[in-house]
């Protein structure tokens, strides 16, 4: 009997594998004209080429087979494309065929309401009308501008943590991944729901339940998920993934719901104080048919995970390559002290305005771009792309890593050098060089804020502080795994306040 018992769901495990395996071969045996693509096996494809970290894996694969490169991983093709001209072509000429995400994702699914963020979703109604909220409503000029105040009072009381925790003249430990993730968080957060969640005087319970969740979902997230690549996995929720995205999604949904409600009961449309969720009740009364409760709780979670973890990770890198090149550190307090009053800190329009401190952000996301092969891409249908046949179905990876260090384009590609945008932003036609937030459709509405936000919270700390490392080794800048490309070792560094700004401390 025992047996018995085991003998069916076998032999519909080894069925559907063998049905499986005949599909996939059958189907690659059909597809002509490919790009370029290495030995695989049967039915894994080429899973056992890719490693992690996922961008360097495939930097190196295009070494060998080029910057238009086509893979195959269980029942899924990728096309990984490394060149401004493989580039422009998916995300120009073909930017409709590789306008959808890419399909069928447990994390599409699970974590975000059933593919309706906009993270997620498909190119149609539901993407488009989430791209017009985004644009119009959350990142146009005039709402960036409404909420300047928040983003420098949260800016400034990171400033007076790190003073108050200074001991005198005595250089003190700040751990600056904690700093800027926490800063980054509160500024999201009061956008979003007018509270802190990070800090002395932050809702203490809810906050400690905040993070617990934001720190769960931002790690499933971000971890690798083979259920995607093979569906027979899904039968036996390989690695129980599944199971803890629904388990926790339950908790975020309970999370987000309570602070709409909560915002219901105290809803006010005063411009001038409105959060993101007073803007979504506004928009929910008018089109109670679109904007559903599910709806706007992922608006809220993708402003959360989008807006918060991008820009404290390019923080943190842009700091750490400062302190590894204390020259260039240099060149920006010069710069600071040069062109701005040495008695009160800097407001975010004067961190604009900044030429050689923007050169250094650009920099950063040239060399540590926080989406290294950016949001997976699925083309729609059968397009060309540089004389190769592309397949419906396909998902696209567009590798930013490489691109980014590419000696073709780029001189001393692996250094440090803001120097090299001298003039500003890329030349029209060196737009594909360089796509740290994308291009298309599908390009990041969030840029114009994060730049403004890193570019005020990098000046403010550098005019407030004098910084060193915490040896006279340099800062490992080794690259990680997750949601984006995070630091191996967290940032900790030395610093104490400069001497000409003590009183404008003092005073904030």
């Amino acid at each position: 009997m025992e047996e018995t018992k085991w003998m069916i769901p076998t032999s519909l495990f080894l069925l559907t594998f063998l049905i499986l395996l005949k599909f996939t071969l059958k189907k690659q045996v059909k597809l002509k004209n490919l790009p370029p693509s290495p030995p695989s096996l049967p039915f894994i494809g080429h899973l056992h080429l890719i490693k992690q970290p996922l961008h360097r894996s495939l930097s190196r694969l295009t070494k060998i087979y080029g910057h238009v490169l086509f893979l195959h991983v269980g029942t899924r093709n990728i096309l990984v494309v490394s060149s401004p001209s493989a580039v422009e072509e998916c995300l120009s000429n073909n930017d409709i065929a590789f306008a959808n995400r890419t399909s069928l994702t447990l994390a599409g699914k699970y974590l975000n309401y059933n593919y309706m963020t906009l993270g997620f979703s498909s190119y149609g109604e539901l993407w488009r009308k989430l791209r017009r909220l985004t644009t119009t409503e959350l990142f146009s000029t005039n709402r960036l501008a409404m909420l300047t105040n928040v983003r420098e009072e949260e800016v400034k009381l990171l400033v007076k943590q790190i003073f108050e925790g200074c001991k005198g003249q005595l250089m003190s430990k700040v751990d600056l991944k904690t700093k800027t993730l926490e800063l980054s968080f509160n500024i999201m957060l009061r956008v979003i729901s007018g509270k802190r969640y990070y800090g002395e005087d932050a809702v203490a319970l809810e906050g400690k339940e905040f993070q617990v969740l934001m720190n769960e979902y931002v790690e499933l997230l971000g971890s690798g998920n083979l259920n995607d690549f093979f569906p027979i996995l899904r039968w036996i929720d390989f690695q129980g993934k599944k199971k803890k995205m629904v388990k926790l999604m339950r908790k975020m949904d309970c999370f987000l719901q309570k602070l709409l409600d909560e915002k219901r009961r105290n809803w006010s449309n005063d411009q001038r104080n409105m959060t993101l969720i007073d803007v979504m009740l506004d928009l929910q009364q008018k089109e109670p048919e679109f904007y559903t409760h599910e709806i706007v709780k992922g608006v809220i979670l993708v402003m959360l995970v989008a807006g918060s973890e991008t820009s404290a990770t390019t923080m943190e890198w842009a700091l750490s390559l400062l302190l590894n090149h204390p020259e260039k550190l240099n060149e920006v307090r010069v710069e600071i002290d040069t062109y701005l009053k040495q008695d009160e800190l800097m407001t975010e329009s004067d961190a604009m305005k900044l030429n050689y401190l923007q050169k250094v952000i650009m920099e950063t996301l040239r060399l540590y771009p926080v989406a290294p092969l950016l949001i997976p891409h699925e083309s729609s249908n059968d397009c060309i792309v540089c004389g190769f046949n592309i397949p419906k179905g396909t998902m696209l990876l567009v590798n930013l890593w490489t691109l980014h260090r590419d000696p073709n384009l780029w001189v001393n590609p692996t250094w440090f050098v803001p120097e090299r945008f001298e003039e500003g932003e890329l030349g029209n036609d060196e737009i594909y060089n360089m796509l740290p937030f994308g291009i298309g459709r599908r390009s990041c509405p969030g840029s114009v804020l994060a730049k403004r936000f890193m570019g005020h919270a990098i000046g403010s700390l550098i005019q407030a502080f004098e910084w060193e490392r915490i040896s006279d080794e340099k800062i490992d800048m080794s690259d990680g795994i997750g949601l984006t490309m995070p630091k191996v070792e967290p940032l900790v560094a030395l610093c104490k306040p400069r001497q000409i700004m003590i009183k404008a401390l003092s005073n904030i």
